[in-house]
């Protein structure tokens, strides 16, 4: 990979630094963050979808005792940040918001082994190695280079490294239509790109695929039930199988895989 190419990326993270300084979106990406996040946020909490994703997280991490973890790109501080914090040997938490890297530095004052900087993973800069594990909660998705995304991971991951990763996908025919609608409309269309059949099979070559699991496949379409003459009861008991169905059967079919709307993964370095 060029040292222009390079250069290019991080002049696109320059900008999408700003934006997350201030968070400015326009109409239809705000209309796009309400429908993906506030009308999926009952169905969640009912399923308790987010609870069994971060249950999962923390039995991939394991005992911390003895580990160095970054926790990549992860804003003010994620929904597993503090536990990573209290439990590491050693933590950082790296995003490009400098704001938000002040906002969880005060948030990490209790814990001496803990600190968070902002900087871009992909800049010289960023010279930290070594990390046992690599925590990326909704980021990887972030970055348009595969390439310069696998280079930088290797380098920075231990020998016997984990990554932890968490990213929205679009292989789903529906949700692919759809977001190409949206896409020429969309504020951080520069640094959102979420995860096609390829970037999966990448990932997969490129590391060591130890466990991964997908949520709202089957399930995402369960609220056209609320049209039937069905009982609140039995609406959520179908609901929840399917859900299971997306859980269970993702772990080993791509078929299936490819039908949800995000992927968790537990990685190691393919050596």
């Amino acid at each position: 990979m060029s040292d222009t190419r390079l250069q290019e990326v991080l002049e696109v993270n320059k900008k999408q630094k700003e934006f997350y300084n201030v968070k400015k979106k326009n109409f239809a990406t705000k209309l796009w963050s309400f429908m993906r996040n506030k009308l999926l946020s009952d169905f969640r909490k009912e399923l308790q979808i987010n609870e069994q994703v971060y249950e999962k997280h923390k039995a991939w991490l394991g005992d911390l005792s003895d580990k160095k973890v970054l926790d990549l790109g992860c804003f003010a501080g994620n929904h597993l940040s503090l536990y990573l914090a209290e439990n590491s040997k050693s933590y950082l938490g790296i995003d490009l918001s400098d704001k938000a890297i002040g906002q969880l530095n005060e948030r990490l004052k209790d814990f001496p082994n803990a600190k968070a900087e902002a900087v871009d993973f992909l800049s010289p800069e960023f010279k930290e190695t070594d990390f046992d594990i690599i925590y990326a909660y909704g980021v990887l998705h972030h970055f348009e280079s595969l390439d310069l995304l696998f280079g930088k991971l290797k380098e920075k991951l231990a020998d016997d490294g984990k990554l932890i990763s968490y990213d929205p996908l679009k292989t789903s025919l529906p949700l692919r239509i759809i977001r190409g609608m949206y896409r020429p409309f969309q504020s951080d269309a520069d640094w959102e790109w979420p995860f096609t059949k390829k970037t999966v099979q990448r990932f997969h070559k490129e590391f060591k695929v130890v466990e991964r699991r997908a949520i709202l496949g089957s399930s995402k379409w369960a609220f056209f039930l609320n049209l039937l003459p069905m009982s609140s009861t039995k609406k959520l008991n179908y609901i929840k199988k399917l859900h299971q169905k997306d859980w269970e059967q993702s772990k080993t079919s791509d078929r299936h895989l490819y039908k949800c709307m995000h992927l968790t993964m537990l990685m190691e370095q393919n050596n």
